[in-house]
């Protein structure tokens, strides 16, 4: 069971994502862009460790522990899938030359925003919140694993009635 914490973060999350094509664009780009934003974050050296993967504390590495600290905290199981899924960026970030993660960023990006201007006619969630920027790995996560359900919202009813 959700702490009520993390489904208030999720109920939020869902009010702008309602419309069933929306969510299964951001199915695809969600990953997409995690992958991305670890791939390119793991480009930037921070100070040389030989012990660490590439030689190196990256700024991916340092981002994807405060993430990880935020998931678990927010929740054990779906922390740990979220952040050991996020983990396995960084081997594949590796292995894409730079010209592909510039076009799963851009691809990723684009997939994301049509979902919401096409279909959603809303911003994204993380314009107004950034929280939601973490939130959405794990949202999605929860509705892949069957712990969280979008509850449709229903438009206020009409004031003038004919």
């Amino acid at each position: 069971m959700l702490n009520p914490r993390l489904l208030a973060l999720f109920d939020d999350y869902a009010s702008s994502h309602q419309h069933p094509t929306n969510r299964l664009t951001h199915k695809v780009a969600i990953p997409v862009i995690v992958l991305h934003i670890i791939a390119m974050l793991d480009w930037v050296r921070l100070v040389a460790i030989p012990v660490l993967p590439g030689g190196a504390l990256t700024l991916g590495m340092v981002v994807w522990g405060l993430a990880t600290l935020w998931y678990l905290r927010a929740d054990l199981k779906l922390g740990l899938i979220v952040s050991i899924a996020t983990a396995l960026c960084f081997p594949l970030g590796r292995m894409l030359p730079v010209w592909a993660v510039i076009a799963l960023a851009i691809g990723g990006w684009l997939i994301q925003l049509a979902g919401h201007a096409v279909w959603e006619k809303k911003s994204p969630s993380f314009l107004s919140n950034m929280v939601h920027a973490l939130v959405g790995p794990m949202f999605f996560v929860a509705m892949l694993m069957g712990e969280y359900a979008v509850k449709p919202q229903h438009p206020a009813a009409s004031a003038s009635r004919a």
